[in-house]
């Protein structure tokens, strides 16, 4: 994984490959080609990625393409379900496929922060000298799952999040960068609270998504007794390397945006604001304090993964609603009145999706 990483093709400059260079890959040296080709190669790939989930995991499409979403924007999710409902099991296939490191830590309220990050071993060689050695703790790794994140310390916590921020840790006098990409996706369970540490909301903030895992389907269940019970363990395949997740991110990156979508993106912010001039009378009577410009970052390039996957040049409105709720619901809080009134964070967006409309390219051309 180390070593320079070719840049994503952009507008073509060259003749296209030749049928003897073989099909191309996200990580495969080729001349400059169309960027149409790229996203088109892009978008197979993923669905050849969701394919292969789908050989293991039964359902839960929604929360595949918003984990795909946030691996491919360098972000992290925050992964809400009771237990048995495969969120462990989709993570580590997920690693498999696309061909990375994986590691898991159960959080516990015993787990100190050199657990998750490591630590300096003093040893002595064949002289009699001493000096420290750096043991890599879990966090060295590309996809990390933190189980329950939410039974442990905050002190711990924060150890966590700080290497999910700055994508390193500082051990002593030295800092360590771990190694690209690199991912956290984080579980707590919404049942069972008794004991629990929640994470402060300056914390959720760097999770990327909030995505909650459901119970599937009737048909999904039977899929899943029939499956389960044969006793078989499906084999997937290797879609994409980590140099190639790399290469992806840039290319998502690229995406084009509409001044429109910009203006769409930062008015919903903003109207989750009570504070905020253009919020609703039902924001300012059931939300405490609404989400912040990281928000809107989010939906911007979470919008950009959407369009990437589509194989589209530019993001539009839609993207932003699909995944409006996972960015949003996590930045809210909600008063004892909106609790009264069986009025949760997903719900207050559903609505402010209803009620803020994105304006038309033709009025933002006339401004």
């Amino acid at each position: 994984m180390s070593g320079s990483t070719p840049p994503v093709p952009g507008p073509p400059s060259g003749p296209p490959p030749g049928p003897s260079s073989g099909p191309p890959t996200p990580d495969t040296p080729t001349p400059a080609r169309n960027l149409g080709d790229v996203l088109r190669e892009f978008a197979d790939h993923q669905q050849t990625m969701r394919a292969e989930l789908a050989k293991v995991i039964v359902g839960q499409s929604d929360v595949i393409e918003q984990l795909l979403a946030a691996i491919f924007t360098r972000g992290h999710v925050l992964l809400e379900g009771v237990p048995g409902l495969a969120k462990t099991l989709m993570v580590s296939t997920l690693a498999n496929i696309l061909d990375v490191q994986f590691k898991r830590i159960q959080f516990t309220p015993d787990l100190m922060p050199s657990d998750i990050t490591g630590t300096q071993v003093l040893e002595e060689d064949e002289h009699g000298r001493r000096s420290f050695r750096f043991v890599e703790g879990p966090i060295f790794t590309n996809i990390l799952l933190a189980d329950e994140i939410n039974r442990t310390p905050p002190k711990t916590q924060a150890a966590l999040l700080e290497a999910m921020q700055e994508r390193q840790v500082s051990i002593g006098r030295e800092t360590y960068n771990l190694p690209p990409p690199f991912f956290t996706i984080a579980t707590q369970n919404p049942i069972e609270q008794e004991g629990t540490y929640p994470l402060p909301e300056a914390q959720l903030d760097r999770f990327m998504f909030n995505v909650k895992v459901g119970y599937p389907s009737a048909a999904e269940e039977e899929q899943i007794l029939t499956a389960t019970t044969r006793g078989e363990t499906p084999s997937v395949n290797k879609v994409l390397s980590a140099r190639a997740i790399l290469n992806v991110q840039k290319l998502v990156s690229s995406i084009a945006v509409n001044p429109y979508v910009i203006s769409y993106a930062a008015k919903l912010v903003r109207a989750t604001r009570p504070s905020d001039d253009s919020a609703p009378k039902y924001i300012r009577e059931l939300v405490d304090w609404g989400a912040g410009p990281r928000a809107g970052q989010n939906l911007i390039a979470g919008a950009k993964a959407l369009a990437a996957m589509d194989g589209r040049f530019s993001i539009d409105p839609d993207d932003i609603r699909r995944i409006a709720v996972p960015v949003l619901r996590h930045r809210m809080a909600t008063n004892f009145q909106a609790q009264a009134e069986g009025m949760n964070t997903d719900l207050i967006v559903e609505k402010l999706l209803q009620d803020i409309r994105p304006p038309e390219p033709e009025k933002m051309a006339k401004k």
